[in-house]
């Protein structure tokens, strides 16, 4: 059973702020698939996963998409509310099954204005997520669909327990913003040389060092950003 330590960002605030949120924090389950928020319409709720993963879209209008970001436990699906936004262009949608917590709208923006721990770590969060996006728009313009697809991989596992991630050709597709036929080459190479196994919508790395090294330097760009952003939790 997840609790508010699993997500980063609860875990790292103080004893007060905690309290004064816990009463109004709702635990979601976050079913595959399922819309978070949709471009364009106001948020009413931010959301903090524990277990699951959550893809932010930028949808074209003949329906085309690409993914600019990933939130897993490290963060908070919904920063346009606490930023002043209330709506974002952007599609939330859970790429990886789990929990989160729900948050109000209202009691973020409150607790925000407040000055005080919570508003800096929302803020460096944001920032780390920003670094993310252009991360994102740079390699998908400059990389190759292997190198893409590692980076995918990387920053996914690294917010799941395990690694091993449901998700189908398709959908990689989708998130990256390519052909399918790409992504299905792409996956092959890496299955052939033994860095993941593959088979009906699971993927599993084997060896992460080697993606690691498969990747292009955006993932370890991303990483250290995070890392040095955010808080590191104890384990609890």
């Amino acid at each position: 059973m997840p609790n508010l330590k699993d997500n980063q960002l609860l875990a790292a605030l103080s004893a007060v702020e905690l309290k004064r949120l816990r009463p109004h924090l709702e635990r979601v389950e976050m079913p595959l698939g399922e819309v978070v928020y949709e471009s364009g319409r106001h948020l009413d709720h931010v959301y903090f996963p524990t277990d699951s993963i959550v893809s932010l879209l930028y949808v074209l209008e003949n329906g085309a998409s690409a993914e600019i970001a990933v939130v897993g436990h490290e963060g908070v699906v919904g920063v346009s509310i606490f930023m002043g936004g209330e709506t974002t262009p952007s599609r939330a949608v859970v790429q990886s099954a789990g929990n989160a917590y729900r948050l109000p709208g209202q009691k973020v923006k409150d607790e925000f204005t407040r000055g005080g721990a919570m508003q800096h770590l929302m803020l460096r969060y944001t920032q780390a997520l920003i670094t993310q996006m252009a991360q994102t728009a740079v390699c998908n313009r400059h990389h190759s669909v292997d190198q893409q697809l590692c980076r995918w991989l990387l920053l996914s596992i690294d917010r799941l327990s395990s690694p091993e991630i449901t998700m189908t050709q398709e959908l990689i597709a989708n998130m990256l913003g390519v052909r399918r036929e790409g992504v299905t080459e792409a996956a092959g190479k890496l299955q052939k040389a033994g860095v993941i196994q593959y088979r009906r919508g699971h993927i599993k790395v084997l060896d992460r060092a080697r993606l690691e090294g498969m990747s292009c330097e955006c993932y370890e760009v991303v990483r250290r950003e995070t890392e040095r952003l955010l808080p590191v939790v104890p384990p609890h």
